[in-house]
């Protein structure tokens, strides 16, 4: 089983994105969960979302306190959030939305376990979609970190969600995160 934790802020679509993939990876014969933890629910609020994908029937009923894999949708969250909690394993991921190396952030972050990888999702999104919205770039760039779904099923998941010119616009974003996500 492949857990994840997702962090972003309200309005940002960090649960979007974890449904995102879990459809992804239900439509790919695997099994799935996907709920968030809402605190004050306001725009701009930290809130935090949960993907589970197995091969097998998944029995837990709860939050991920040890995930495979942290998203960080907003990078300010860095700063207020625990985003690296769990993270205690050599097989660990952390995403970032960033431009920065992702190196730096390891170092910064204090990351002594697994891999950290960037990916300038905000810029992708506004570049693409003319707005801010940096949930399907940070798919992408889980697509190529761990490999759990196909750019081919992401690409069928935006298809049957949104209307035809947003999902083409929002595979755009996909891939081209995809394309531009480093590790180190």
């Amino acid at each position: 089983m492949m857990e994840f934790r997702w962090h972003g802020r309200g309005g940002q679509g960090a649960w979007t994105a974890s449904e995102l993939l879990a459809r992804t990876a239900l439509d790919e014969g695997k099994y799935i969960q996907s709920f968030p933890e809402f605190g004050p629910e306001r725009m701009g609020a930290p809130v935090t979302a949960f993907t589970r994908i197995s091969f097998e029937p998944i029995r837990l009923h709860c939050a991920i306190y040890e995930p495979d894999v942290v998203v960080v949708l907003d990078n300010t969250l860095l700063k207020s959030v625990p985003v690296t909690a769990g993270l205690n394993r050599d097989d660990n991921i952390l995403i970032i939305n960033s431009a920065e190396d992702p190196g730096v952030l390891k170092e910064r972050l204090k990351v002594t376990h697994g891999k950290v990888w960037t990916v300038p999702a905000t810029e992708i999104a506004l570049r693409i979609l003319g707005a801010p919205i940096t949930n399907t770039a940070l798919l992408g760039c889980v697509a190529k970190a761990t490999e759990i779904v196909t750019m081919e099923g992401i690409s069928k998941t935006l298809k049957s969600r949104f209307r035809a010119d947003l999902a083409e616009k929002n595979f755009s974003v996909v891939n081209e995160a995809y394309k531009e996500a480093k590790s180190e």
